[in-house]
């Protein structure tokens, strides 16, 4: 007799029991871990979204870390500008003292001279010691390279921020389109004298100057009074023909684009012969302005500002002072150089490329880099205002130490201001559009 030993209704239950002790494993395996998906069998497409959001968010996250970063490098840097802006500002005051030479002796010039060698020292000691965790702040570590540059038609550029890309060197080439001119007037005088006494009023950029001249004075007498009080005008005379008299008389402003200007005009009564023009044979005429000069760096049209340009695109910010030769002179032909790398390059998104990447020059602010001027065809810097050198104080060049103190300055003043824009607009608003993505994703 057959018999049948299979206990259907246990299996039922062993199987049932099975099934809820995986169900129970599996809840308290995420009760434990606080996680839906511990492995590919909880959810094979859900622990692949899974996976690529927590990526997503440890690169956001340590995005957010590398803006806080470089905001505490740039801060630390800019901590470091205010010094230097405050030694720059005590210069200024001595080199204004030492120009008062009806009231001070040569011994307190002398004694400026050193308080300004020991500013200027400390200057150079800050930009050499800046650092922030071992990483070089204003030594020029953080600038950019340049090879190629020709001195005779660029005197000097600032490069502020260059995407490469893939490139290993970015190439700049600048070609004026439209020459730089200064204000300029025209004075005929066949005989080469004045016909008749006259009183001028010669004003510029700088100031106005009246001058008074009796009949039959040279042009080149005219051209030597003008000429001494171009300091406070800031226009020059030169005759038309260095060789003749009978060429006539050019007034100049001393500097160039729009914002410098010359006018000339007599005042009083005589002088019904003077006339000025606005060239050879052009229209009669008092004022003149000068002219920008306009170029095309990259085949973008630059910002001209006198002999300065400047461009700032997303691929390349950029000012080039071009020399006056070259910035005179419309040839067609550009003048070339390359950006070889360099410069403090921040990650400031997840992901590695280039638009998530901002790059930031920061030059080197050593006596010898900054307040770079050009001063009777020669180009000076702030350690020119030393002792020994060429624009010291006791050898009574205040204007030109003045002159170039002031352009460092603004140098630093211009470095501390982008500095505290990118951090303001580009670093501080990027941790917090970021930190916005990462609470949604996680």
């Amino acid at each position: 007799m057959a018999r049948i030993n299979t206990n259907v209704p246990s299996l039922i239950a062993q199987n049932n029991l099975s099934r809820s002790n995986t169900d129970l494993s599996t809840r308290l395996q995420r009760l434990s871990t606080g996680l839906r998906i511990n492995r590919g069998a909880d959810d094979p497409a859900g622990l692949i979204v899974s996976e690529r959001l927590r990526s997503e968010m440890k690169g956001i996250g340590q995005a957010i870390e590398n803006s806080e970063r470089a905001s505490s490098v740039i801060a630390t840097t800019e901590g470091y500008l205010a010094e230097v802006a405050d030694l720059l500002n005590s210069i200024k005051s001595l080199v204004v003292n030492s120009a008062n030479t009806g009231g001070i002796s040569e011994q307190e010039i002398e004694a400026n001279q050193l308080e300004v060698d020991s500013a200027i020292e400390s200057i150079t000691r800050i930009s050499n010691t800046a650092s922030f965790a071992g990483l070089q702040l204003l030594n020029g570590s953080l600038e950019y390279l340049t090879s190629g540059m020709n001195s005779n038609d660029i005197a000097g550029a600032s490069i502020h921020g260059v995407q490469f890309g893939t490139n290993s060197s970015v190439s700049v080439s600048v070609e004026v389109t439209q020459s730089a001119q200064t204000g300029a007037l025209f004075l005929s005088a066949p005989t080469g004298a004045l016909a008749s006494s006259v009183t001028l009023e010669i004003a510029g950029q700088l100031g106005v100057q009246t001058l008074t001249f009796v009949s039959g004075t040279a042009l080149s007498a005219v051209l030597a009074a003008v000429n001494t009080v171009r300091d406070t005008t800031g226009i020059s005379a030169g005759l038309r023909n260095s060789a003749s008299q009978l060429s006539g008389l050019y007034f100049n402003s001393i500097d160039y684009g729009s914002d410098a200007f010359v006018s000339v005009r007599k005042i009083g009564s005589g002088g019904a012969f003077f006339n000025t023009y606005s060239a050879p044979g052009g229209s009669a005429t008092q004022r003149d302005t000068g002219r920008n000069v306009s170029a095309i760096i990259n085949g973008a049209l630059a910002t001209g500002n006198g002999t300065s340009v400047s461009l700032n695109t997303p691929a390349l910010a950029i000012d080039v002072d071009l020399s006056e030769a070259f910035a005179t002179a419309v040839t067609g032909t550009p003048s070339s150089f390359n950006i070889t790398g360099g410069g403090a390059m921040f990650q400031l998104g997840p992901s590695i490329t280039t638009t998530q990447q901002v790059g930031i020059g920061i030059q080197s602010v050593a006596a010898s880099r900054i307040g770079g001027t050009s001063i009777a065809g020669a180009r000076f810097f702030l350690d020119s205002i030393k002792s020994g050198q060429t624009n010291s104080l006791v050898q009574g060049r205040n204007a030109e130490a003045s002159e170039v103190l002031d352009a460092a300055i603004a140098e630093v003043s211009l470095l501390r201001g982008r500095l505290g824009a990118f951090e303001r607009n580009t670093l501080q608003t990027n941790s917090r559009s970021l930190q916005i993505g990462l609470e949604n994703i996680t």
